[in-house]
This record gives C-alpha cells, structure tokens and sequence, in this order.
C-alpha cells in the first residue's frame, strides 16, 4: 500500500504486543531499504498518558521496534503528547493532525491516513474506544481523552479520524482473541471495533489461533 502510493505516506501505529513483528520486520535488513521512509509520517491511533520512555508507552514500543532502527526522518514522528493536561495533550494532537491534513474538517473524499493499523481487545475495544465509554459517541473531535475504563488515562483517535483511512488493517493474534473475532465475523456484535466503518477497505490478519483454526 505504502509503495504503490505517490507522494506523503500517513500511518497511523497501533499500540500492544501484536504489531511488534510487524514493526521490526519493517525495519529488517529485508524491508529496510525497500520503504518508502522519507516520505512517510508516523502517527498513533491511541496512547497511555504516559511519558514517551515508560515501559507501558506506544510510542516507546513503536521507537524501540522499527523508528530507531530505521532510516525515518525526526520530522516524520508524530507521537502523542503526554504532558500537562490529558484534555490539552488531546486537542494539541488534534491540531497536530489538522495542521498535516491541510484542512479544518475531514473529506471523504481525501482521507487522513493511507494506512490505519489497530488490534482488538478481548472486550472488542480497539485504539482506546473502549465498550460503554463517552467517546464512542463523540462526532466532532478527531481525538478525545479517555478518563476511564483502564486504570491510565489515555488519549486516543475517535471514530471520525479512524475512519478517515484508505485502508484499515486490523491485527489479531492468539487464542483469546478467536470468541471476540467470531462475534465480529457474525456480523451481528456492535463492540468498538466492529463499528468502525472506514471511507476506504478494512482488511483482517488473524493467526490461525484468533481465527479459530
């Protein structure tokens, strides 16, 4: 997807265990210098209100798997802030976005990111959009603090900017994840991430076990 596409490459990172083979295999000597890095900006679909270098952090995880080991310009990262106030850091990452899409609200027609990458959690939560919380409603905002729900405060993207994407990834990996997916699959669960319905594709990788294999 990102080598087919002309010009500045958006990506969106997901936090979590799963996507690190992904991360790092992107930086392997095998794909390292097939990337198009210069032209491609990083963002993150959610993040822990945690500073950049604690063990829990996406950023941090994203840094120490694929950013650090690759050819990536400092002015392409675009991580979450996490200082001062959690609301603030949230409207600041919003106008971070605005400033790089170049317009004031969102266009079908031109999605925010090329590439959206998420996971899904055992309760069907995916980014930080977690079951029953407030800012599964919200409508305006591209990003929103998320008070509770999980023991950290966190910020995370809302429905309008996920689904500003041309292309959604989701990643799914292990045994635990195989009741959620088939419930997904079913077409009849409304969990956080079965709502997400992108202006551009959704595609699914499931291991065999998430799959139910």
């Amino acid at each position: 997807m990102a080598l087919s596409s002309q010009g500045t490459v958006r990506i969106a990172l997901s936090g979590g265990s799963t996507p690190r083979p992904v991360y790092s295999l992107l930086a392997s000597a095998e794909f390292r210098d097939r990337f198009p890095w210069v032209r491609t900006q990083w963002f993150w679909g959610d993040e822990r209100f945690v500073p950049h270098d604690h063990p829990e952090s996406n950023y941090r995880m994203a840094w120490e798997t694929m950013l650090s080991r690759a050819p990536v310009p400092p002015e392409n990262i675009f991580p979450v802030p996490t200082d001062g106030a959690p609301e603030d850091a949230a409207h600041r990452y919003e106008q971070t976005l605005k400033q790089m899409y170049g317009k004031p609200a969102l266009d079908p027609t031109t999605p925010l990111f090329n590439i959206m990458l998420l996971g899904v959690g055992d309760d069907g939560h995916t980014a930080s959009l977690l079951p029953g919380n407030p800012v599964l409603d919200e409508g305006t905002h591209w990003v929103a603090e998320v008070a509770r729900g999980r023991p950290e405060v966190r910020i995370t993207l809302t429905y309008p900017a996920i689904e500003s994407s041309r292309h959604v990834a989701f990643l799914l990996q292990g045994q635990s994840k195989a009741p959620i997916f088939a419930k997904i699959r079913s077409g009849q669960s409304e969990v956080p991430a079965a709502r997400v319905h992108p202006v551009g594709d959704i595609t699914w990788f499931a291991d065999r076990a998430a799959a139910g294999g």
